[in-house]
C-alpha cells in the first residue's frame, strides 16, 4: 500500500481493488452484447428524415412526443431531434404552453 490507502498495482499505478467483478474498466453488458457502452441504434431527426413535417406550436399531439409526463422538455439526446429542430421544437413548446395548449405541470393527485 502506498501512503494514501491504496494497493499499488503492477503497472504503478493505484488500484482500489475490483468491487463488482468487472474487471480492470467498467461497462459489464457490453461484452456481451458486443457492442460498446450500450448505445443503441442511432436516433433520426423525424423532421430531417420527413421534409413535409413542420414544427407547429398549434399541433398539441405531435408536441407532446417531446414532453414528458411531469411536463419537461426531453433532451435532444433522448428525443433524436438535431440541433436545429430542438431549438424549434423548444420554442414550440414554449408557445404552446403561453397559450395553454400544453400543461407546465401536472396536477399532483394526493
Amino acid at each position: 500500500m502506498d501512503g494514501n490507502g491504496f494497493k499499488k498495482d503492477d503497472r504503478g499505478g493505484r488500484s482500489g481493488g475490483s468491487r463488482d467483478g468487472r474487471g480492470e474498466r467498467g461497462g459489464g453488458m457490453g461484452e456481451e452484447r458486443g457492442g460498446g457502452r450500450g448505445f443503441g441504434r442511432r436516433k433520426v431527426c423525424r423532421y430531417c428524415a420527413d421534409k413535409t413535417l413542420k414544427v407547429d406550436y398549434k399541433n398539441a399531439a405531435e408536441l407532446k412526443y417531446f414532453v414528458t409526463e411531469r411536463g419537461k422538455i426531453v433532451p435532444r439526446r433522448i428525443s433524436g431531434n438535431c440541433a436545429r429542430h430542438q431549438r424549434e421544437v423548444a420554442t414550440a413548446i414554449k408557445r404552446s404552453r403561453n397559450i395553454a395548449l400544453l400543461p407546465y405541470t401536472v396536477m399532483q393527485h394526493q
